[in-house]
């Protein structure tokens, strides 16, 4: 190897590792991870079909992702999760209860989070990902 090779296999190397260490700091958030371990460990939350959880934590805001929002409304959510419930109309009992759920366990989400000493505020944060995975799209902006 002649010596402008090595000498530029050297410099991208070592751009590399500076490119690693800056994105494993920027993504280092042990307490998002101990928010979502809250989260795991209450039998409410962890049970319900849909995992809230949060992706960051800055200046007092915890953020957690949700599934429904004004352009994904509940109705739409819950017959993902609910398969027996497609088709069924916003006023059936089971739509109903089902409906209820969410907002049951979404607020519980909440309000663990909102109950921890370093929280100030819980933000929500639509989960693109998840809707994507099971086949909506969502609108851009969102």
């Amino acid at each position: 190897m002649d010596s402008f090779t090595r000498k530029y296999s050297l410099g991208i190397g070592i751009l590399a590792v500076v490119a690693v260490v800056l994105w494993a700091r920027s993504t280092w958030q042990p307490r998002v991870w101990e928010i979502n371990q809250l989260l795991a460990a209450d039998p409410l939350v962890a049970n319900y079909p849909y995992q809230f959880r949060a992706v960051s934590m800055e200046n007092g805001v915890a953020t957690l992702l949700t599934p429904r929002s004004s352009a994904i409304p509940a109705y739409q959510f819950v017959q993902i999760i609910h398969p027996e419930l497609g088709g069924k109309g916003q006023e059936d009992p089971a739509m109903i209860k089902a409906q209820a759920e969410l907002v049951q366990s979404q607020k519980r989400a909440m309000d663990l989070v909102g109950a921890l000493p370093d929280v100030k505020k819980v933000a929500w944060t639509l989960d693109l990902r998840w809707l994507s995975d099971h086949g909506v799209q969502a609108p851009t902006g969102q």
